[in-house]
């Protein structure tokens, strides 16, 4: 079907094809499998390096094609269209891991981890909540305790996406009562380890699990960014993990149409297709407007960062809005389908799992409306 076009140019145009192309012929056709089984589909990783899209915001010295936030969405758009927990673990990937190195990364750093992490060749993670420290996340406990030019990390991170298979992944601790500082550590370091894959609602084969870190050393060459200065680091990339990750609702509330309008073509009650009764097209009319709103504001929040111009209040916005609307339309595609919708041999169900996710990851909902009420606030005290 045809949604509205935003004009954002031909390289973007060409982006939004390529990956749909991709999602299509590698993505979509295993999205119930991967639900299924809850395994990561490790081999994707490379096919996405050779699109482009896992260092979509990264220099192109270190392999990346520098497009920027809004491709950033849209590629995420895309992905999730066709799964919702492949599109989930590009997100981590891309954005919390690669784009969290690119910004805050020295050049050595940079040159160490950014190429392999772009071509797919590794696969990145970010850590920041723990069992006791998930919204208060400056209530985190991992301790880092300096020993000369040395750290020794000791503590636990929980809720990690992508923490099972990653490679290399960016991890906060506490270097003092105050102070916290981002590390990165990379598999196989000595006293770091993951435990338990967990078993989730939705979002299945984005693999999450528990990290554990006892007596992990590092180098102060590990550190990313400054010592002690990892709330700068983390609360800006929190900006542009929702921004980003905004895309995700975006291509669920698209799977949701891509089920709906064929089927209330072909289902048929009282001797015609359901799609020609006023409550059905009413129900359409509603779902397609809400997803061209929350295209509209997403959209604009990622060009606002392409411009430079990061904006704390919308990038809460645009994923507060996007996800709950997102959860919306999924419950009103399974409506829409009426039985079909509730049995998985649709994919409905599986849609509103993943959907879900979205409005508890990167900040539950509840802590958004209070960072955007706060931002008001004080822009008009």
């Amino acid at each position: 079907m045809n949604f509205l076009k935003f004009e954002h140019g031909e390289t973007i145009d060409m982006l939004r094809e390529s990956v749909r192309d991709f999602t299509a012929k590698e993505i979509a056709p295993r999205a119930a499998q991967i639900d299924e089984t809850n395994e990561f589909p490790a081999e994707l990783w490379r096919k996405l390096g050779a699109l482009g899209v896992l260092g979509i915001t990264v220099e192109e010295e270190y392999g990346g094609t520098a497009m920027g936030y809004l491709a950033h969405i849209i590629a995420m758009e895309e992905i999730s269209r066709g799964s919702a927990s492949i599109g989930l673990s590009y997100g981590a990937h891309s954005n919390l891991c690669v784009n969290q190195i690119r910004r805050n990364g020295s050049a050595a750093q940079k040159k160490k981890y950014l190429p392999k992490l772009v071509s797919g060749e590794h696969v990145g993670a970010l850590a920041m909540s723990e069992p006791g420290a998930g919204s208060d996340v400056v209530g985190m406990r991992l301790r880092a305790e300096r020993r000369g030019d040395r750290y020794l990390l000791n503590g636990n991170k929980m809720w990690i996406t992508n923490g099972p298979d990653a490679d290399v992944l960016v991890i906060y601790g506490k270097t003092s009562d105050q102070g916290i500082t981002a590390f990165l550590v990379e598999k196989g370091m000595k006293g770091f380890s993951t435990a338990q894959k967990l078993d989730k609602l939705g979002m299945r084969g984005s693999n999450t699990c528990e990290l554990v870190l006892r007596d992990c050393e590092l180098s102060k060459d590990q550190i990313l960014g400054e010592d002690g200065k990892g709330v700068k680091v983390l609360m800006s990339g929190l900006d542009y993990e929702r921004a980003v990750l905004a895309g995700g609702p975006l291509g669920i509330m698209a799977a949701c149409l891509d089920v709906v309008v064929p089927y209330v073509h072909d289902r048929k009650q009282f001797g015609q297709p359901i799609g020609e009764f006023q409550l059905m097209q009413g129900k359409l009319a509603d779902m397609y407007t809400t997803f061209s709103a929350c295209r509209a504001y997403v959209y604009a929040v990622g060009q606002a960062l392409d411009r430079n111009e990061t904006t704390r209040k919308d990038a809460a916005g645009a994923i507060l809005y996007a996800a709950e609307k997102a959860t919306w339309m999924a419950g009103e595609a399974i409506q829409a389908l009426g039985g079909n919708g509730y049995i998985n041999e649709f994919p409905t169900g599986r849609i509103w799992r993943d959907a879900k996710l979205y409005e508890i990851g990167a900040g539950q909902s509840e802590i958004r409306r209070v960072l955007i009420g706060r931002e008001l606030f004080k822009e008009t005290s």
